[in-house]
This record gives structure tokens, sequence and C-alpha cells, in this order.
């Protein structure tokens, strides 16, 4: 497989070192077109990776779709790896369709606020853009495998998985994401993408209920405590907007499903950070005049603050991704925690990468190589719940990063026990 890989951030980065870790005689990859539009950023990622015909920097505009086309009919890539913020899907995702490959992403195309009604009403959800598509995808046999990171990504395989091994009926899927990591002397610092962190925690939340369809509320709705596994302990989370509640319905439904949700651990620090923005309009994407340039608020702010990949070093702890599963087995009712957990220390000490940009990128590597062997096949715009969880999952403790099952409490949990008590005593 020869992929162009557009963005050489901390993601990208990731990426192209767990490809090089793990698939060290190109048994899968062929080649990388590691491109940014910083040139010296993209020669920075190659260069470590001493292989300089496999990975080959390039300059690219993640925002010039004819660009895009001429480098990846240039290389002749099988797929083109979006690394970038959502805001450059559209773009990149029209140029592998135009230039006749494979597309994936790990954020899928942005929403838009409902006009008069933002905390009730969708108006144009995350993905809408993408999946309107589709068709036309399948027409030309082309596929697109969207939001492919831990959340979106991983957590939609480990759904699948419920749904193939652990239950005869899924009720709820509840993705539920937290932390222990801290940055020493800093009570703020983003994890992950400045940009898409403010777009996603300040946008309305959308929740899916079988009888209502999508709905929005206000952000950092509906808290709850929620105890995360291998000792990072309860954490409180408030919903968010995520893709995996506008993906998950397109395929549960019509397996019972009720209710999605996505909820995150922010802390109530990082919370009043994204009020005070909020407050002052420093979210806005819209440029604003100030003296003789114009800049979007949002900008200055993704460009002041600590850089998320720069910040790794300094970081402690473990982040925890993961899917709560509601639903029957047997007869009864059954609750499963499945989830994975990134420690920082491990992620920076094995690839160089702190936990959370670590976490997201070894999926898309996953589905990449499931791809390259024909394991994974399909057409059309689709999401990681879409195709066979075993195979995914066989590769997990390859790279580095099992999966973890807690069976909470339930009725199934009890009888279970039951059983086990009922041999001791015979």
């Amino acid at each position: 497989m020869k992929v162009l890989m557009v963005g050489a951030g901390g993601v990208g980065e990731a990426i192209a070192s767990l490809i090089h870790r793990y698939d060290p005689e190109s048994e899968w990859l062929n080649q990388m077109i590691v491109s940014d539009y910083d040139l010296d950023r993209a020669k920075e990622v190659a260069g470590k990776l001493d292989q300089k015909q496999r990975f080959i920097p390039e300059k690219a505009d993640a925002g010039n779709r004819d660009e895009l086309v001429g480098l990846a009919t240039r290389y002749d890539v099988d797929l083109i790896l979006n690394c970038c913020d959502p805001r450059f899907n559209m773009p990149i995702f029209d140029a592998a369709f135009e230039a006749g490959c494979y597309y994936m992403d790990m954020a899928m195309s942005l929403s838009e606020k409902h006009p008069d009604q933002p905390y009730t009403k969708t108006h144009v959800k995350l993905g809408d853009l993408q999946y309107d598509q589709s068709e036309k995808w399948e027409k030309k046999n082309l596929l697109a495998v969207v939001g492919s990171g831990v959340e979106p990504g991983m957590v939609n395989v480990l759904a699948r998985f419920a749904d193939d091994a652990l239950f005869d009926e899924i009720h709820e899927l509840n993705v539920r994401d937290g932390s222990n990591l801290r940055v020493e002397g800093r009570n703020i610092a983003f994890g992950f993408s400045i940009w898409t962190t403010i777009e996603e925690c300040l946008n309305p939340p959308v929740v899916w209920e079988k009888e209502k369809g999508w709905y929005t509320t206000e952000p950092f709705s509906d808290p709850e405590v929620f105890e995360l596994p291998d000792g990072v302990g309860p954490v409180e989370m408030v919903n968010v907007e995520h893709e995996e509640v506008l993906m998950f319905p397109r395929y549960f439904e019509d397996k019972g499903l009720k209710k999605v949700t996505f909820k995150f651990g922010l802390g109530d620090e990082f919370i009043n950070a994204l009020n005070v923005l909020r407050e002052l309009n420093l979210e806005r994407t819209e440029k604003v005049r100030v003296g003789e340039v114009e800049v979007a608020p949002r900008d200055v702010i993704a460009a002041c603050a600590p850089n998320p990949v720069s910040i790794g070093h300094e970081m402690i702890g473990k982040t925890v991704a993961g899917v709560w599963v509601k639903g029957l087995k047997d007869g009864l009712e059954r609750n499963v925690y499945l989830y994975q957990v990134a420690d920082n220390q491990q992620c920076m000490r094995e690839i160089g990468s702190q936990a959370v940009v670590a976490q997201t990128a070894f999926s898309p590597v996953i589905m990449m190589e499931l791809l390259a062997k024909g394991e994974w096949q399909g057409k059309g715009v689709l999401g990681p719940e879409w195709f066979p969880s075993e195979p995914f999952l066989k590769l997990t403790d390859k790279y580095g990063f099992p999966i973890g099952l807690v069976e909470m409490e339930s009725e199934y949990r009890v009888a279970k026990d039951r059983e086990k008590l009922s041999v001791i005593h015979k």
C-alpha cells in the first residue's frame, strides 16, 4: 500500500512512528508520503524514521484540493490519510475521490448549529457532508473509512464487537472518555488539537434516542461520575458533541438500539476556561480586524496555548477511552465497559508521543493494515463499525494497545457469579 498522509502534526508523527516500529520490513506499507504545509516539519518527521525511500517528505496545502490530487497522482497512492483538523476534511475528502483512491480520517466533517434553536435541534450534523456523498463513492467503487481514530474509531470497533460476541440485543451505546493526566505547573493544558477541542466542547452536544432521533443540549450538560478502570478512578463527565452519536444509529438502530451518548471528563478548571472563551467570543472562527490585520480569535488561542505535542514530556498519568454497552444477554440485562488505556510515560518512551496523541494514532494504523491485506473491504462512506471487529482486535496487542473489559453490575453478572458459587458448593 502507498499512502499520502496529509498533516505531519502530533498524530501524523505518531502514525508514521508506529508503522516504522511495527512494520519495519514493509509487510503492508510500501511507501508513505509525509506531507505538511510546513515542509520543514514534514522533513523533520520523515527524517526521524531513517528510511528515505519509504517515508518521503512533501509540501502540501490541506485546503488545496488540486494540489493534493496532483501529489496523490504523482506518487500513485492507494489511500489519502487525513491527519488534519476537520476544517480541512472536505478538500482532502474530495481530493481522494477525484484522484480515485481510498480515504481515511479521524474526525468527520463539521456541524453547523441550528440558526434558531441551537440547544434543542440539529441542523447540519457532524459527518453529514461526507455521508451525503456515500452513493457517489460507492458507484465509483471507492471506500472512505471515516472517524477512524480512537473516538471515533476504536470505540466503534468495540461497539461492533459487543454486538458480534457479547450481547443478543444492544440497547445503549454510551462512549465515556476520561483521564487522570496532569501537567506539573499548568492548570490548563490541551491534550489534543486545540482548535478541534474548542470546536467539539463548545458546540451543542448531540444525543440520539430511538423515539426522538437526534437532538441537542447545552454544552457540558448532564454531568455524571463514571468509574474508569486501571487505577484512574471516578471522573465527572459531561455531554460533548462527538461523531459516535451520529455514526452508531446508522448501523445499530435495527439491532434494538435505543440511545447513544458521548461524555468526556473535562474537569472544572478546563470547563471554566472554555466558558470564559465563549463569553469573550474568543472561540469564534470568523476573522476580526485587529489593527492592520484580520485574524480568527480561535486561531490566536490555538497559536498561543501550549502545543499538545510539545508538553508530552511534562504529562503524567493515563487516559481511558471506551464504550459502555447496555443490553440483553441470555434474556438478562447486561452492562459492559470495553476500553483501552494509554499510559503517557509508556507512550513517550516507546513511540515518542504523548498518550492522547498516541492513542488516537494506533487505530488508523491497524485499519490501514487491514485494508492493505484485504481483511477489511467495502465501498462508499463507512465508519469502522461496518467492518468485522475480530481482525482489528487481534492486532491491538501487537501494536501495544490491548483492549480491556469490565463486567459491570447487572442481572447477567449476578447470574454468572452464582454459577461460579454453585460449582464450589457441589
